[in-house]
């Protein structure tokens, strides 16, 4: 049964509003944010139900939106962010007021800083209880601007549908992210006639977001490519979010540029493609003499920038704001990724610098010799037969237990940092992480949120146990709604990526304070909620579990747990390097 199946229409419901409106002449506020939520594409809204909200709920019954409600809004969050990283369409969440609101910030300044288009939409008193101290009463609009790209009240029935429209609008301009819009319970429940709302035809209120930029510069950068010797690009969560990842493959294929991905980029490319690399990133950019930056930002995760020495350094960024932001560089375009790229590579077309492109070969079998190299290196260690087991073991038999059609969702911090050195998803879309707000806990969302985009998809999420145990009673909810998911637990015991910094800047007897854990045999919640479960203990026994767990989830359809004891004291190369902090 599907998940819009468990929710069939009722006949009372639907008497009673045909009954209320007569004969549909008026419309009340929540099913007007129903009506604009289908123009706007929504088909689904996550949830945790509220006395502010219950007519949205009324509403999307009758409009065909399906109905997701978690057991805490940060779940519902993510999996709004989720679904839109997932689908390409506006993810939405929709809250009650006061800690409805508050429980959902973590998921939604996620979605701001991973620049990920969703909408809240959150409850609140009435306008007539305005300042008189009601029920879960705050002031969620001003705690909402500095996560979101517009955050506002609704104060009339009438502009229910507009002010959607609007929020939408902002969530897709320039880079995307999230909007917010409180909604007064008082403009939910009344009634309008309907020809007085304000309700955008759909479809018939969108400019282009397929800019190329100066056309000048296009061809300047065509030329610069063209010449370059030593190029490399690097592809950001920009290029999959505007489904960019056709042009991109083309851009690099016919000018010969070796390619690197970073967060939702990875898996973009086909693993066999002579341009895609991705273990000599750091060795390109010292040796390049052209980097092509093209949608993610110089932020920690890029050195802010400061560790790239190319004399020519090139961003593309949907965000005018971003282009150049923390360090200068040669040239810059602001616009769509994909139309770019398609520019750039028809504009080189025929501009062929016989000696730049020899020059070019023989600077990618450089590479990809260095990266035969790293790989070989890394072997002893996820080959590994110690015991406990060595997190990149666990991160290789992973690697080896994905399937052409497996998203992969990782959710901790040094198990998530390791398993980016050996995980490599088949497919676009089918690597997602935090992003850059690092935070812990997206992974019960983000699985729930994949399977039932993509049912037809294996979903399997590298928890460490420290974000499983934030939110993986949700995991119920996955089965509830027929999305069921395979969860890996890499259990240290420990939040490992702080307790590292801690013994080397404080010594060892210092090392467990504030982030030591409990022994928890996690395979039993995948029991506990109807599923299966097992512990493995013994490096040669993963990929076994794995398999039995893919097994069960198959057979059964309700989530699977495998939980693996790793090594606590060993450590990804960042995390000894604290470069997160750099």
């Amino acid at each position: 049964m599907s998940a819009t199946s468990k929710q069939p229409k009722s006949s009372t419901a639907t008497d009673t509003l045909q009954q209320k409106t007569k004969d549909g002449s008026v419309i009340s506020g929540g099913h007007l944010v129903a009506r604009a939520l289908k123009n706007e594409g929504v088909d689904t809204i996550f949830t945790l139900c509220g006395g502010h909200i219950i007519d949205i709920y009324d509403g999307c019954l009758d409009e065909g939106i399906r109905i997701v409600d978690v057991r805490h809004e940060q779940t519902a969050a993510h999996a709004a962010d989720g679904y839109a990283r997932q689908t390409g369409k506006l993810g939405c969440v929709v809250t009650t007021a006061g800690p409805g609101c508050t429980n959902a910030i973590t998921g939604v300044a996620t979605a701001f800083r991973s620049e990920s288009p969703i909408l809240h939409i959150g409850g609140q008193s009435s306008l007539s209880q305005h300042k008189q101290g009601s029920l879960q009463d705050l002031p969620h609009v001003d705690i909402m601007k500095p996560i979101t790209k517009f955050a506002s009240g609704v104060f009339s029935t009438e502009r229910v549908a507009d002010m959607i429209s609007m929020a939408a609008r902002e969530c897709f301009t320039g880079a995307y992210g999230p909007s917010y819009l409180e909604i007064p319970r008082d403009i939910l429940d009344a009634e309008i006639p309907i020809e007085k709302a304000v309700i955008p035809k759909p479809g018939s209120y969108r400019a282009s977001t397929k800019s190329i930029g100066d056309p000048a510069d296009i061809e300047r950068l065509a030329d610069i490519l063209v010449k370059a010797e030593r190029p490399a690009v690097l592809f950001g969560q920009q290029v999959w979010a505007s489904r960019s990842h056709e042009e991109a493959i083309a851009f690099v294929r016919a000018l010969g540029i070796p390619a690197y991905g970073n967060g939702a980029a990875r898996g973009m490319m086909p693993m066999d493609d002579p341009h895609n690399f991705d273990r000599t990133r750091s060795d390109a950019f010292k040796e390049a003499d052209v980097i092509l930056i093209v949608g993610t930002p110089f932020d920690f995760r890029m050195g802010y920038g400061k560790r790239i020495s190319a004399p020519t350094l090139i961003q593309i960024d949907q965000s005018y704001a971003t282009v150049g932001k923390n360090r200068d560089i040669s040239m810059g375009l602001a616009g769509d990724p994909g139309a770019i790229l398609k520019a750039v590579a028809e504009a080189a077309t025929g501009r062929i610098d016989k000696g730049a492109s020899q020059k070019r070969q023989e600077w990618m079998k450089k590479l990809r010799d260095i990266e035969a190299v790293k790989l070989e290196k890394l072997m002893p260690e996820f080959l590994s037969d110690s015991n406990p087991i060595h997190p990149y073991r666990l991160a290789w038999e992973i690697n080896e237990f994905l399937g052409e059609d497996t998203i992969y969702i990782g959710d901790g911090g040094d198990v998530v940092t390791i398993s980016a050195q050996a995980v490599r998803p088949r497919g676009p879309g089918q690597w997602m992480d935090p992003g850059a707000l690092g935070s812990l806990g997206v992974g019960t969302g983000f699985a729930m949120a994949a399977k039932l985009a993509h049912p037809e998809k294996e979903v399997i999420c590298l928890y460490g146990d420290g974000s499983f145990g934030m939110t993986s009673f949700d995991m119920e909810t996955a089965q509830r709604f027929g999305a069921p998911y395979l969860a890996v637990v890499g259990n240290n015991s420990h939040m490992n990526q702080i307790r590292y910094g801690q013994m080397a800047k404080y010594g060892p007897q210092r090392g467990n304070i504030g982030n030591k854990l409990g022994d928890v045999p996690f395979s039993r919640f995948g029991e506990m909620i109807g599923g299966y479960g097992e512990e493995v203990r013994e490096a040669d026994q993963i990929q076994p579990a794995l398999r039995r767990a893919r097994e069960a989830i198959a057979k059964t359809g309700k989530c699977a747990v495998v939980n693996v004891w790793i090594d606590p004291n060993e450590y990804a190369p960042g995390t000894k390097a604290q470069t997160m902090y750099k």
